[in-house]
């Protein structure tokens, strides 16, 4: 399975956990999505009164010069502690 396969199924997998993960875990996950598919932050920071868009552009933001396939990778290890974690559905 190649990497790209092997990040598609996490990401599909994880939207199917028991329980909800904590936010610092989801902005993780989020913020490695992120960089796996996009890559590089490239949009301005929200403005001080989004405190969600904020946190979830700080985290992606973290992830800079991190290479998509590396981002890929650390991904699949975050969803897979995620599913050992909480379950899966």
């Amino acid at each position: 399975m190649s990497l790209d396969e092997k990040f598609n199924k996490a990401a599909e997998d994880v939207n199917k956990l028991k329980s909800r993960p904590t936010d610092e875990e989801l902005l993780e996950l989020y913020a490695l999505y992120k960089q796996s598919t996009i890559g590089d932050c490239n949009t301005e920071r929200p403005g001080v009164l989004e405190l969600k868009g904020k946190a979830k552009w700080d985290s992606w933001n973290s992830k800079k010069g991190i290479s998509q396939d590396s981002a890929k990778e650390a991904y699949i290890t975050k969803a897979n502690q995620l599913m050992e974690r909480y379950g899966v559905n």
